[in-house]
């Protein structure tokens, strides 16, 4: 790996490269040369490799001769401005080099952070293999990618369909002109990324990058690498999420706003802040296109109806109760283990539902 910094913690090593990258893994060497299932964790918007230092650590103290976490750093800080197609071909290589020096990996699983879940979409539809002729797959688990059987698909906080309008982003209170104003600028304060996130790069008679990323293409075959994968699990804040926010609570668990559900309170004292969860059956384009479309937005109606053609579990989030409940954004994914901490008990859920294969 180069010039390699590797620190020790509760029977957990991370092994941190000189770019940043961190690979969590435990630190007995039986396990870890068993373990076989690649999970990548990616964080968002001006996000680093440690902020899933808290999930990567209690993934291998859970799985510790199971997986190997690599905490991607391809597109931190900055780098995150660059546009979701430039980020999804930094993980999408990012990916190729830890398969490369891990000969073991069998399996492959994905958990990814706000911007980070649109930054693996791209990627996974680059790395996404079909079946080579006369294999059979089973269910909806079909092809590889980069060359490892397709297990978990998890997002938490992720803008699914953009933030162009339609209540997406809380901070705006579903204003539509102070929407429509934000899109205006997004380009100045988000640039390429702002562009793709609001829906505005849709010159030369293009359809918006998000758009293209709910079907196959020219480009890559995005939901046939989305659709490769067992599990597919969507985490959403239902209120609260107000963190630089472009991430309103339909556009993260891919809903109508007519089909977000009711809550109360914890469904499971083991989990306290999930308040609601479902799954939803894949359901057939066609049925869905004959269908009047909603006059509101056809583009975020097309990106439900094509993501909606895969099973997803939904799974809601509430930290209103909780002491920094403003922070939303984070606490549900344990940024900081002492601001955040509140939120350990979603990274437990995310863990007890989690496939190994």
């Amino acid at each position: 790996m180069g010039n390699a910094e590797t620190t020790e913690r509760r029977g957990v090593c991370s092994t941190e490269t000189a770019d940043g990258a961190q690979d969590v893994y435990s630190c007995d060497q039986r396990e870890a040369s068993s373990a076989d299932h690649l999970v990548v964790m990616v964080h968002g918007i001006f996000g680093s490799p440690s902020d899933w230092k808290y999930g990567a650590e209690k993934f291998v103290q859970r799985f510790p001769n199971e997986v190997i976490v690599h905490c991607s750093e391809k597109n931190t800080s900055m780098l995150s401005l660059d546009g979701i197609d430039v980020m999804g071909e930094r993980l999408a290589e990012e990916v190729l080099e830890v398969v490369k020096r891990s000969p073991q990996l069998k399996e492959i699983s994905f958990v990814a952070h706000s911007l980070g879940g649109l930054m693996s979409r791209y990627a996974i539809g680059k790395l996404y293999k079909s079946p080579s002729y006369g294999e059979s797959g089973t269910g909806e688990s079909k092809g590889t990618i980069a060359g490892l059987k397709p297990i978990n698909f998890i997002t938490v906080a992720t803008p699914h369909l953009g933030s162009s309008g339609n209540k997406q982003i809380p901070f705006l209170f579903g204003f539509t002109a102070l929407e429509r104003a934000l899109g205006s600028v997004v380009h100045l304060l988000f640039r390429r990324t702002g562009t793709h996130l609001f829906l505005k790069d849709d010159e030369d008679e293009n359809l918006p990058l998000l758009r293209r990323m709910v079907e196959d293409n020219g480009e890559y075959p995005f939901m046939s690498a989305l659709r490769s994968f067992k599990h597919r699990v969507a985490y959403s804040n239902v209120d609260y999420d107000l963190y630089l926010d472009i991430v309103g609570w339909n556009t993260s668990s891919i809903r109508r706003i007519s089909e977000l559900p009711k809550w109360e309170d914890a469904i499971d004292e083991k989990y306290p802040h999930i308040v609601y969860q479902e799954f939803c059956e894949a359901h057939d384009v066609k049925t869905f296109e004959s269908t009047k479309l909603d006059d509101s937005d056809k583009q975020e109606e097309e990106m439900i109806i094509r993501l909606s053609s895969v099973s997803w579990k939904k799974v809601d989030v509430s930290f209103n109760k909780c002491r920094f409940r403003f922070a939303a954004h984070n606490l549900i994914q344990v940024q900081d283990n002492f601001m955040h901490f509140e939120g350990a008990d979603v990274i437990q859920h995310l863990m007890d539902h989690f496939l190994l294969e």
